[in-house]
This record gives structure tokens, C-alpha cells and sequence, in this order.
């Protein structure tokens, strides 16, 4: 017989003046605005310690942002770039780069157009971030997991002691979508959301990779092999209309894996091949192997007579061609299609990989879905629930990787954290209320609307 669990104590209750729920871009870029308004700003988040999925995901050199043009960053929000222009455009890259650089944090532009630290690591910053907002009066709880609110409307907290009912004259949710639950963003909250009557999308994976049928072989011999230096096709449909697919290209690479495809170039396409899924069950993208050679130049070494030498040994020695990029030839044509030279031809430029679903959204790098744009007023406030307002990763936005996903963490946490500024100042327009810091604390200056 299994017992039950000891229940959690009542703790005393806290009173504040702006809580912010999770502890990543979005909700401390919404703190520090907070804070430069002169509020006193609490940070609840359930991990341990600050920014844990931001310092995993600059691990291998943070990604901050894209040098595009503006105009064109934009358009990488697919369906939601209409209503996050505002936030985009207040605090798009180059205003990223400037609020870095107040920090200490210098930039460079990669040669993929990607913006990283100097140090290249997301550690630097994030230190630096966090000696400014506590310089700026900012308080941290942490290992405190929020759970709703109870029926006083009060924020519920659990931690290591016990339950902490916290009212909030303002309060502003960064709580992620559901993509690595172990650091936190595991989208708990969406029950909780969805009972104030808040409009919750389906949380889904997002730049994420697929399931594809290998063969035993194939998969025990070139799982974890790179195909670099190809292009990947695919058809994307705009999600709402009848429109024709129009096709996509793109240069880069990606890996084979023991379940089936994942990488930069995947993750490119997971939305459309997702949605593709969706619709119809069944969705395929297209490799070129050589994306440097045309067509004509393909078929006409493959025609070109090989004498004696093996079919393998004539595309090592006139394409290139040998390693995964032979093995995937040989896992997707038969025999007669390999010594079939228009046939192998077209396959070397235009080879189908055939995906059946997605890998679990607990693997992928990001999730779509989340809090409806109809949920929420032009300043991120739950139009269900006036005085909280949402920020990051929650709400209903995907974007690729290359920055994108953090460029808009970072607007929309400014984005909410203007809306919420706004909220308290109407609730305590006198300088010196109690929760305030009288005149605000100093910080880099950021492009925030008059209160």
C-alpha cells in the first residue's frame, strides 16, 4: 500500500509589488524594465539557480542574435510575425547588440550572418545581468514553483518548505513553452491558464528532428554521421490558406540518426514538415548531395563511361561523393535505380527523405504554441486576467534557430514588462508607495514608451 505524502506546510504569505514568474531572457529583461520604473521587482523561478536553459543553449557559443535587416528578421515568425512587430521593432537586433554592450558584452557578426558574444559564451552576460538588477533592487527566489492561484487570486508557490501564497499587484509570466522539461520549461502552467478562460495553442515541438525509416544497416552504420555541403528542399504552406506550397531551399547540413534526421538544416524546415505531418500524415524534404554542381554537370559524369572501376569508385572519383552521402544513395534506390544514370542522377540532386514524425518535444531545441494572440492585449496583458501579463516562450510564436528565438524572448519580456510598468503606475501613481524604489535605480538605458 502506497501512503500519501506528507502535505507541504502553509507558509506565510508575501505581499509584492511586480512579481515575475521564470527566470529566463524574457523574464528578466521584464524585470529590469520593472525596475528602471522604479518598482520592486521579485523573481520566482523553480530551478535552482538563474538562466538555466539560456546557459545550456550557449554552451556551444550563444547565438544572441541575426544581423538581417530588421525587415527581414521579422519575417522568420512565420504566421505570428504580424503581431510581434511591435516588439521586434522596439527591440530588435541592433537595439540586442547595444543593450549588450552596456553590459560589457561585445559582438561579432559570424560569417553565417549569426551574432555572438566576444567570449562567445552565455555565462559573462548572464553574470553581468544579474549584478545589475540586483544593483537595481531586483530580488531572486529560487527553487519556488509556481502552481496557479488559489481562490484569493493570490500566486501559489511551492518550494522545499512548503506552500507561499504571494500577492501581486502586477505580475508578468515568462514560464517557457515544453521543450527540456529538466530545466524547467516543462508547460505545466497551460491547465492552469486554460481554467481563467486564457485561449492555450498546443504546445508542439519546433526545430526538432524526425523519425525517417532506416534500415538496420544504414542506421548502425552512419548514425551520427554529418551530410555537409548540401541543400535541403521542401514545401511550405502559409497555415491558414489554400495557397499552393511554395518550395524552400537551403544551404547547410544535418545528421543522420539512429531515428532519423536532426540539425541545423531539420530544424529549418521542422514547422512546415510538422504542419505537413499534421495534415496528412505523411511528410517528405528533398537533399542535394551537390548543391555546387548543376544538374547537367551530375548527369553528365554519372553517363561518363567507367570502364572496369566499381559504380562506387566512378562517384568517389568524378563527384566527391562517398561516405553518407553513398550510403544514403544506396538506402534510397534500388540496384536498378543506382545503375540507372538519369534516374541516379536526379537522385544525387534531388534525393526524397521520407519523415513520419516528429521526435518528442522534450528533445526539441523550442516549442510552438502557447498563449493565443487573442489571449492578450496590445501590451501582453491576459485580457482574462487584467494586471498579468506573458512573455518568451509561452506565447504562441516559433522561429528557427539563428537567433531568432532568444531576439524575441528578449522583445517580448521589454514588450511586457512596458504593459505591466504601465499596470503598476495606475495602481500606485505617488513617487514612494510602499514596493517602489524611490526614483528607480540606475541601469543601461532601454528603448522603453513614456509610463
Amino acid at each position: 500500500m502506497t501512503l500519501d505524502p506528507t502535505p507541504l506546510a502553509d507558509l506565510p504569505p508575501l505581499s509584492c509589488a511586480a512579481v515575475v514568474i521564470g527566470a529566463g531572457p524574457a523574464g528578466l529583461m521584464a524585470a529590469e524594465v520593472l525596475a528602471q520604473a522604479g518598482v520592486q521587482v521579485d523573481v520566482f523561478d523553480a530551478m535552482p539557480s538563474v538562466g538555466r536553459k539560456f546557459l545550456l543553449a550557449g554552451k556551444g557559443g550563444l547565438n544572441l542574435t541575426h544581423a538581417e535587416p530588421e525587415d527581414l528578421v521579422i519575417t522568420r515568425y512565420r504566421e505570428a510575425q504580424a503581431w510581434l512587430t511591435p516588439a521586434l521593432t522596439a527591440f530588435g537586433p541592433a537595439a540586442l547588440r547595444d543593450w549588450a554592450q552596456g553590459l560589457g558584452i561585445t559582438t561579432f557578426v559570424g560569417t553565417s550572418g549569426r551574432v555572438f558574444p566576444q567570449e562567445m559564451k552565455a555565462a559573462p552576460m548572464l553574470r553581468a545581468w544579474l549584478q545589475r538588477l540586483r544593483r537595481q533592487g531586483v530580488r531572486f527566489h529560487m527553487r519556488h514553483r509556481w502552481t496557479g492561484w488559489d481562490s484569493q487570486s493570490a500566486l501559489r508557490f511551492s518550494n522545499p518548505e512548503g506552500v507561499r501564497p504571494v500577492q501581486a499587484q502586477v505580475t508578468v509570466l515568462a514560464l517557457g513553452g515544453a521543450s527540456w522539461s529538466r530545466l524547467g520549461s516543462d508547460g505545466a502552467w497551460v491547465p492552469w491558464l486554460q481554467a481563467q478562460g486564457v485561449e492555450v495553442a498546443e504546445l508542439q515541438p519546433s526545430n526538432c528532428g524526425f523519425d525517417a525509416p532506416w534500415s538496420e544497416h544504414f542506421r548502425d552504420r552512419f548514425q551520427g554521421a554529418p551530410l555537409k555541403s548540401v541543400a535541403l528542399e521542401w514545401d511550405e504552406r502559409r497555415e491558414g490558406t489554400d495557397d499552393a506550397p511554395k518550395r524552400r531551399r537551403q544551404l547547410g547540413e544535418f545528421v543522420i540518426t539512429a531515428t532519423g534526421v536532426e540539425g541545423s538544416l531539420i530544424y529549418a524546415a521542422s514547422a512546415a514538415l510538422r504542419e505537413r505531418l499534421q495534415r496528412s500524415g505523411q511528410a517528405t524534404c528533398w537533399v542535394d548531395l551537390l548543391p555546387a554542381r548543376s544538374a547537367e554537370f551530375v548527369l553528365a559524369e554519372v553517363t561518363r563511361g567507367r570502364g572496369t572501376r566499381s559504380l562506387s569508385t566512378h562517384l568517389k572519383s568524378r563527384l566527391g561523393l562517398d561516405g553518407v552521402k553513398m550510403g544514403l544513395l544506396h538506402e534510397k534506390l534500388t540496384r536498378e535505380q543506382m545503375l540507372d544514370a538519369p534516374t541516379l542522377a536526379r537522385a544525387i540532386k534531388a534525393l526524397p527523405i521520407e519523415l513520419v514524425a516528429p521526435r518528442p518535444i522534450d528533445e526539441a531545441i523550442s516549442s510552438a504554441g502557447g498563449v493565443c494572440c487573442n489571449a492578450l492585449d496590445e501590451h501582453l496583458m491576459l485580457r482574462q486576467r487584467p494586471g498579468v501579463f506573458c512573455a518568451g516562450e509561452m506565447l504562441d510564436w516559433e522561429a528557427p534557430t539563428g537567433g531568432y528565438l532568444l531576439t524575441a524572448c528578449f522583445a517580448t519580456g521589454l514588450q511586457a514588462g512596458e504593459g505591466a510598468a504601465r499596470w503598476w503606475k495606475e495602481l500606485s501613481p505617488e513617487q514612494g508607495m510602499p514596493g517602489t524604489v524611490p526614483g528607480g535605480a540606475p541601469g543601461s538605458a532601454l528603448p522603453r514608451a513614456p509610463l
